[in-house]
C-alpha cells in the first residue's frame, strides 16, 4: 500500500475576502393606490396608502433606474413649477389676494404653458423633495387610481389624532403631584 498523503501542518492561506458589496440590479414593486388609514396627513382627510399586494414588478440595471428616476423627478418638478406659476398668476390678478377676480378663479394648470416652465436649467436633485399634498390633490389621486368610495369618517378620525398630538404632557406647575399627574400615572417622567 502507498503511504497516506501528507497533510501540511502549516495553516492554509485563505483567499482574501472582498469586503465590498456590489449591486447590479434594482427591483421595483408597484402597488395600486388605496385610501391609507395608517398615516396622518398634516391637514384634511383621505390619507394615501397602497394595496396589500403589488400589481407589477420591474427590474432595472442601476443605470436604467437612475435614468427612470431622473425622468420621474423632472415630471414631478414640472408639475410643481406649473403649480407655483399658476399661484403667481392668481396672486397677480388678485393683487396678492386682496381683490376678488373671476379670471383668477377660473385659472387651472392647463392655463400655464409648458413654455413658461424651464425644467432643463434646474438641477433636479437640488430641487426634488417630498411635498405634502393638499386634500383635493390626494382625493383626485385616489379617484384616478380607481377608488370610488372615499371613507369620509377618516377625516374626523385624523382631526382627532392631530388634536390629541397637540396636547402633550401634564398640567403640573412648579412641582409634580404623582397622584394628579397624568405623566406619572402613565409611568413616564413628568412633562
Amino acid at each position: 500500500f502507498p503511504p497516506p498523503a501528507a497533510t501540511s501542518i502549516l495553516r492554509r492561506q485563505k483567499a482574501p475576502r472582498r469586503k465590498n458589496v456590489r449591486f447590479d440590479q434594482v427591483t421595483v414593486y408597484y402597488f395600486a393606490r388605496r385610501q391609507g388609514f395608517t398615516s396622518v396627513p398634516s391637514q384634511g382627510g383621505s390619507s394615501l396608502g397602497m394595496a396589500p399586494r403589488h400589481s407589477c414588478v420591474r427590474r432595472y440595471t442601476l443605470c436604467e433606474f437612475a435614468q427612470e428616476q431622473e425622468v420621474n423627478h423632472r415630471e414631478i418638478l414640472r408639475e410643481h413649477l406649473k403649480e407655483e406659476k399658476l399661484h403667481a398668476k392668481k396672486m397677480k390678478l388678485t393683487k396678492n389676494g386682496t381683490v376678488e377676480s373671476e379670471e383668477a378663479d377660473g385659472l387651472t394648470l392647463e392655463d400655464v404653458s409648458d413654455d413658461d416652465i424651464d425644467v432643463e436649467n434646474v438641477e433636479v436633485d437640488d430641487y426634488f423633495f417630498l411635498q405634502p399634498l393638499p386634500t383635493k390633490r390626494r382625493r383626485a389621486l385616489l379617484r384616478a387610481s380607481g377608488v370610488h368610495r372615499i371613507d369620509a369618517e377618516e377625516k374626523q378620525e385624523l382631526r382627532a389624532i392631530r388634536l390629541s398630538r397637540e396636547e402633550c404632557g401634564c398640567d403640573c406647575r412648579l412641582y409634580c403631584d404623582p397622584e394628579a399627574c397624568a405623566c406619572s400615572q402613565a409611568g413616564i417622567k413628568c412633562q
